[in-house]
């Protein structure tokens, strides 16, 4: 059993769901290795930490500020929003929360000076705006129902995805920006629906994102549209040449997410009944960025 220090320390950085950005790495791997470049082993193990320090940094910020702000008494939480619970239970902890968010933080900016002077100035766009999204999405973002809606699939997708691409091999490239439409469209997706059951905590703190302006049953047309936009994506960049025929593997998860916008559109005001929709829907966001990577891996 974990010694509460440990477990003060590891719930604000929400462990389990950080399964998500190795998904995310590997599908950057995978669009450099495709392109033909040798992957540099120390470089790769620098992105996978700087990921890792990048997404337990927003979870930790974000439960520090859900706590200071008092949403986290308000909320009721499921397997997958709502927060660890972590803070409310051990409130004279959230200093450990804060300084985990500064120091993960601090090593994502470490690593980012350090590509910058190995691969130069074009890797900065990406990681000013990484950066600023982090320390932004709790306080700011989640105050505008667009950036809200597209900020964690830029997180994911087009920082994560084409920042590792960029460091691995020096440019930018279609396929990689392609590949990141993937987690992009889904990882949007997720925190959308993540955001269901808590509409009316999350509107008393002044919060206004999708589901609060439109109401869940409409943000599911949001939720089919950006699944749809993430399969649509690699059909699309296979047409145009720049996916292989391989990658349509990606394409295998889709009767999962076919019945999962069907049971979300059924149970979209319903908590319990939508639970295990949200379940099928991390798996969705895991697997689909996976199978584009082996896709890309195995390809010719």
């Amino acid at each position: 059993m974990a010694s509460p220090r440990l477990d003060a320390l590891w719930g604000p950085m929400r462990v389990p769901f950080l399964i998500l950005t190795p998904a995310c790495v590997v599908l950057g791997v995978a669009t450099a290795v495709w392109s033909g470049t040798e992957i540099n082993l120390f470089h790769l193990v620098l992105v996978f930490v700087g990921a890792v320090s990048a997404h337990i940094s927003v979870n930790s910020l974000n439960e520090y500020h859900d706590f200071r702000s008092g949403l986290d008494f308000r909320t009721t939480r499921t397997p997958f929003s709502g927060g660890s619970g972590t803070l409310p239970e051990r409130p004279e902890k959230a200093v450990f929360a804060l300084w985990t968010a500064l120091v993960s933080l601090g090593v994502v900016v470490s690593i980012g000076i350090y590509f910058l002077y190995t691969r130069g100035l074009w890797l900065l766009p990406l990681g000013i705006t990484g950066v600023l999204t982090i320390l932004a999405y709790t306080r700011w973002i989640t105050m505008s129902p667009l950036l809200c809606l597209i900020a964690p699939g830029l997180g994911f997708g087009t920082f994560m995805v084409m920042g590792t691409d960029f460091v691995l091999t020096g440019s930018y490239s279609w396929t990689s920006f392609v590949a990141s439409l993937v987690p992009f469209f889904l990882v949007s997706d997720l925190l959308l629906l993540n955001q269901f059951p808590d509409v009316e905590a999350d509107r008393a703190v002044g919060r206004r994102h999708l589901p609060i302006l439109i109401g869940p049953k409409v943000s599911v047309l949001v939720y089919g549209l950006f699944l749809a936009g993430a399969y649509g994506s690699v059909v699309v960049g296979h047409l145009c040449g720049v996916l292989p025929l391989s990658g349509l593997v990606a394409l295998a998860s889709a009767p999962l997410a076919i019945p999962t916008v069907r049971g979300v559109a059924r149970h979209a005001d319903e908590t319990a009944k939508l639970i295990p929709y949200m379940g099928r829907n991390v798996i969705i966001n895991v697997v689909t960025p996976v199978l584009l990577a082996i896709g890309l891996f195995v390809a010719p």
